[in-house]
């Protein structure tokens, strides 16, 4: 049975979630909402389960949150006065050891067509139908370099990484699923077409690259979650609940790198976290002159304003204040900074408000959440010297689940190749998040605290409960080789509202 909310209880909750975010990273912090081309939405690392992909590691970072199908003209490019980063920790200090950056760029062809005599620059960023790598067609060109820095991010030499089949630096994006007119031979295998494989710095194995549109992979009743939790949070896990981003694109880094080149030692657990990063100088040019295709000049250090490493941390755990500081803030820090936030957090405190029976944990500081969220799981996925730092960690000598066996519910599913040991694509990390929040790992650590959580079952009477969306999907809603997220929806996907829908 559903629970029924007091009023003052909804409103506080109202409250509350007014400044929180369950789609996962998407538009979750005042500044970043403003920002869309550099919002980091989320962030997977698993190992490659595509036949014989065991030996490497696929990290799906992506971008620029809810794009409508039909977005044109622009569509969705990314920002070219940016700086896109994946970065990973093999030694678990905290600190990155190798940093794999990304700029774009997009150039204008200056399509024209003659008008009355005149030879007048289209409106659109094709002229027609499009199949190939840099069609002609296209009258944007959007590229992208990737340099690989060791060591810190800002003070260490760049090497870049080369396409393998030329040893040219600059690789194409495909232009964004803009309808299925201007794809004839279909944008699945237009998009195919740009996935490179490339030559890794210091690396005797090759890697592949892709960076392109792709159909939103997260899944969530947000709708229902902002309209106070208008839902039951112990009905079934598939229930059947509207999946509010099911009809949106996401802008995708993906990278497939060998386990060899990424891990350090003997440690098998690597941490990994993204970022993207603006100028701290911009200049307006309200009128500018024809021919630059730009409307600020930006300059000067970059400054980081965008974070994002295991899901959910800035939305549900950060306090409004200091969502913000957080994004431009790095993980060896976290410690000092946000630690209050996760050894007392306040979404379970909520839950017992609006269902009373649903108990918060007792244990302070909360412990629990400290190991899952900046150390990793001892015997799972934490490293032998872990500094306490917020970032998504997986332990490459974790045995793969193929697609057909995997369990969206992860660890606590009893598949160690999924969440919180890394996170796929199908990986419910709302459920688990709820549950995690309200407890899980009290309970499943039983009273000898086999998991070294620091608590124990009694501390947490809602713990063993099954949190729940109600939105589930699994491996088979997603694909079985790299890139792995799906083919974007097309431009013409226009869904039309349920029968019987009226508008005031």
């Amino acid at each position: 049975m559903t629970r029924r909310l007091s009023a003052s209880a909804a409103m506080c909750l109202l409250t509350a979630l007014s400044s929180l975010s369950f789609a996962s990273s998407h538009r979750e912090a005042p500044f970043i909402s403003g920002q869309p081309q550099v919002d980091g939405t989320d962030l997977y690392m698993f190992r490659s389960y595509e036949p014989s992909r065991q030996g490497y590691v696929t990290v799906l970072a992506n971008y620029q949150p809810f794009q409508d199908p039909q977005g044109g003209p622009n569509f969705y490019m990314f920002n070219q006065n940016a700086l896109y980063e994946i970065h990973i920790d093999n030694d678990g200090d905290g600190v990155e050891d190798l940093t794999f950056q990304f700029r774009f760029k997009n150039t204008s062809k200056s399509t024209a067509v003659s008008v009355g005599g005149k030879a007048v620059k289209i409106p659109l960023i094709n002229s027609g139908t499009i199949n190939s790598v840099n069609s002609a067609a296209l009258n944007v060109r959007e590229t992208y370099t990737i340099d690989l820095v060791r060591g810190a991010r800002r003070g260490a030499s760049r090497t870049p990484l080369t396409n393998a089949a030329n040893g040219q630096t600059q690789l194409d994006k495909p232009a964004d699923s803009i309808g299925d007119k201007v794809f004839p031979t279909g944008y699945a295998a237009y998009a195919n077409q740009h996935i490179y494989t490339v030559n890794i710095p210091g690396c005797a194995t090759t890697g592949r690259v892709f960076v392109g549109q792709r159909k939103e992979p997260f899944y969530i009743a947000v709708g229902k979650i902002f309209d106070l939790f208008n839902l039951n949070p112990l009905g079934p896990e598939n229930a059947g609940n509207n999946n509010d981003l099911e009809a949106k694109n996401v802008s995708t880094l993906a990278m497939e790198l060998p386990i060899s080149c990424i891990t350090a030692g003997n440690e098998p657990v690597i941490g990994a976290f993204t970022t993207a990063s603006l100028r701290q100088g911009r200049l307006i040019d309200g009128s500018p002159r024809t021919g630059l295709n730009r409307a600020t000049l930006e300059g000067g250090p970059w400054a980081q304003v965008s974070r994002l490493g295991m899901p959910l941390v800035n939305e549900v755990v950060i306090g409004l204040e200091d969502k913000d500081k957080f994004n431009a803030s790095k993980p060896k820090d976290d410690a000092t900074n946000f630690a209050d936030y996760v050894t007392n957090p306040v979404l379970p405190a909520l839950v017992e408000q609006l269902f009373p029976s649903a108990k918060a944990p007792t244990n302070f500081p909360r412990t629990d959440l400290l190991t899952v969220f900046l150390k990793g799981i001892s015997g799972l996925n934490q490293p032998a010297n872990v500094a306490p730092a917020e970032m998504l960690r997986l332990n490459t000598s974790t045995p793969v689940t193929p697609a057909a066996g995997q369990n969206p519910l992860g660890v606590a599913g009893g598949d160690n190749a999924g969440f919180p040991n890394g996170r796929r694509p199908a990986d419910d990390v709302v459920d688990l998040s709820l549950r995690v929040a309200m407890g899980a790992l009290c309970v499943l650590t039983g009273p000898t605290d086999a998991l070294q959580v620091g608590c124990k079952p009694s501390d947490a009477p809602a713990g063993g409960l099954p949190f729940t969306d109600g939105v589930r999907k699994s491996a088979a809603n997603y694909g079985t080789a790299f890139p792995y997220l799906t083919t974007p929806l097309p431009g013409n996907f226009n869904p039309p509202a349920p029968a019987g829908t009226t508008y005031p």
